[in-house]
């Protein structure tokens, strides 16, 4: 790392940050709530990626990373000031999760009741990332509802959207890839 770039600001320190393009906002601003979440989601990501997983799904999970990374600065973008070009969403992006969604479930059993989160760590992570892109998207429509000149916010939104049910079959594909017990819910009535 360059010794004259530090990774504290002290810029911070009253409770404020800057969005892409300098304008301060306090910390707790929907915006950064939102990107924040995605910041969480991405983290996630990375700890399923570091588990004992098929090469392939490892190298898919990293290209997933480098998109949410990208929902990220859009989110983190003032939508108002004047900004060099930053990296997108497109419509492929989406296409391809819809496409490793089919592949995995044309091995999966049908499902045919609500299912447990658990049965093995990667599964498991899985679901945990899962709730925090479906907390990310609930955040992420709110933003653009309030402001909808944010940069691809519906591309943001309809990504996190395919994100979360992709999150949730390859929960499920760890789970048979490994041989563990799906436990499916029985409701007490």
């Amino acid at each position: 790392m360059n010794p004259e770039w530090k990774i504290y600001t002290k810029t911070g320190d009253k409770g404020e940050t800057s969005l892409i393009g300098g304008t301060r906002v306090p910390k707790y601003h929907e915006r950064i709530e939102a990107y924040g979440t995605l910041d969480e989601l991405n983290s996630f990501i990375g700890l399923i990626r570091d588990q004992e997983i098929d090469e392939e799904t490892r190298v898919l999970l990293l290209e997933i990373q480098d998109r949410v990374f990208t929902a990220e600065s859009l989110l983190a973008a003032d939508p108002g000031a004047k900004l060099k070009p930053l990296p997108g969403l497109s419509e492929e992006d989406i296409l391809l999760l819809e496409s490793k969604i089919d592949a995995m479930n044309v091995t999966l059993p049908a499902l045919t009741s609500f299912i447990l989160p658990g049965g093995h760590p990667a599964s498991s992570l899985c679901h945990v990332a899962r709730c925090v892109c479906r907390r990310g998207e609930r955040l992420s429509i709110r933003l653009v509802e309030n402001e909808p000149d944010t940069l691809q916010g519906d591309q943001v939104v309809k990504y996190l959207n395919r994100l979360s049910d992709f999150l949730f079959v390859l929960a499920r594909k760890f789970l048979y890839d490994n041989n563990a017990t799906e436990t499916t819910w029985k409701a007490r009535i």
